[in-house]
């Protein structure tokens, strides 16, 4: 069904244009999401990806393919850690569709799952660049300066960007009328 919808077209656009996007608006407002001792980090392919499981609405996108590829993209653009984004995106993907499965959706349901999300992927992303010595930031440290802000600047996004997208899946969704 996915092949026949609208969404063939809107889901990579959109994700293409949240992977442009996260390190443009990191770029030109560095000086806001990176001000001392603060940083946050905008991560609007996981909004993408999160909210295209929610929004699909029987269409069934392939996430994880499209989830790897992003992935890739960013671990060469953004990081150069190949492997890290590459298997952070399908895991918070699968764990998006793990927790969907406990609640009814909504609008706070969906909003709590985007937060679990991004505090799993910060969280892991943090352990993993740690743990090769690429940052030596204490946890504390990291969940007052890091954390909190990223939290702040995704989940305001989510809540600005909620109904536009919810929207343009409705537009995708349906039946093109001759």
């Amino acid at each position: 069904m996915y092949r026949l919808s609208r969404l063939k077209y809107v889901f990579p656009l959109g994700l293409f244009v949240c992977l442009f996007l996260d390190g443009s608006l990191s770029h030109v407002w560095a000086p806001l999401f990176f001000r001392y001792p603060y940083s946050m980090a905008s991560e609007l392919v996981i909004l993408w990806l999160v909210l295209s499981y929610f929004f699909e609405d029987g269409i069934e996108i392939p996430l994880i393919p499209f989830a790897i590829a992003a992935g890739v993209v960013a671990d060469v653009y953004i990081s150069g850690i190949l492997g890290l984004y590459m298997v952070l995106f399908p895991c918070i993907v699968a764990l998006t569709r793990m927790l969907a499965h406990y609640f009814t959706p909504s609008f706070l349901t969906n909003i709590m799952i985007f937060f679990v999300d991004l505090v799993v992927f910060a969280t892991v992303n943090y352990w993993a660049y740690s743990l090769i010595g690429v940052t030596s930031v204490g946890f504390g440290d990291y969940l007052a300066f890091s954390l909190a802000p990223t939290l702040a600047l995704n989940l305001v996004y989510f809540v600005v960007l909620y109904w536009p997208i919810r929207s343009l899946y409705s537009w995708a969704t349906t039946e093109k009328t001759m």
